[in-house]
């Protein structure tokens, strides 16, 4: 199975040559090349959305917008409608109200956060797996400790479906060695997929102090809880022409 955690990067017309619009055709040939099993999305724009939905035809694409009125940025979730049949879907908030649109932690930037989660059913194993997918707050540790632990507490409770497996991927704006990655060890039944895979923050090299030799950790991550072989795991550093496929490299995970 292959699994991609893919900061696609707002599409604000500010990125010159990596505009979303010269972006796309990299970004869906890498997508067919390698056809992952399932996708989490984030900084998907309403009109990004659009363009997964009918572009990913192999594809079911789920999310919903982060504000108050469910419009804005999602964090959304590719599945493959032939591999992978929907059980349930939900979304929560990050703050002390988590079912209740466009709330926030107090403190947090002025961006509402959320966490699409959904259940699948693989359609020939009959195996249950969840995933989970999240973009944290960008500028407050504390915040981002808040979130971990609201996030790492819901996966941590009971579903109807009991599954066997479960997946929390996304953009944690945190490094490897910060204070609120630490959260994550005190939940040891998760392991991350992504240990030591480096860089994956490039910001289009557009800042001098991030290049390939600089030791910049890793904001982008896999984590799973359940009996999983790890084959591999590939960053997509795919650059067509100084076009890149986003300005965070997509990481992909095998799994067995």
């Amino acid at each position: 199975m292959k699994l991609v955690t893919f900061n696609i990067r707002c599409d604000c017309g500010v990125d010159q040559e990596n505009n979303f619009e010269f972006r796309k055709p990299i970004i869906l040939k890498k997508l067919v090349d390698e056809q992952p099993d399932i996708i989490c999305f984030q900084e998907v724009m309403s009109h990004v959305a659009d363009w997964l939905n009918h572009t990913l035809t192999e594809y079911i694409v789920v999310g919903c917008g982060r504000d108050a009125n469910l419009e804005g940025e999602q964090v959304s979730i590719a599945f493959k409608k032939d591999v992978f049949s929907l059980l349930s879907l939900h979304h929560f908030w990050h703050s002390t109200t988590p079912a209740i649109p466009g709330s926030v932690f107090e403190n947090q930037s002025v961006f509402p956060r959320l966490c699409t989660d959904c259940v699948l059913m693989d359609r020939q194993s009959k195996q249950v797996i969840r995933v989970v997918n999240t973009h944290l707050d960008h500028m407050n540790s504390e915040v981002r400790s808040q979130e971990l632990k609201l996030i790492m507490n819901k996966i941590s409770e009971n579903t109807l479906y009991q599954e066997e497996i479960t997946y929390f991927m996304g953009d944690l704006n945190a490094e490897p060695d910060s204070e609120e990655m630490k959260i994550m060890s005190t939940f040891n039944d998760f392991k991350c997929l992504t240990t030591n895979i480096g860089l994956t923050y490039h910001g289009y090299f557009k800042d001098n102090a991030i290049s390939l030799e600089h030791d910049t950790p890793q904001i982008d991550y896999i984590y799973v809880r359940g009996h999983v072989t790890l084959e591999s795991v590939e960053k997509w550093q795919d650059c067509i022409e100084g076009v890149y496929l986003s300005d965070h490299y997509p990481i992909m995970a095998i799994v067995k």
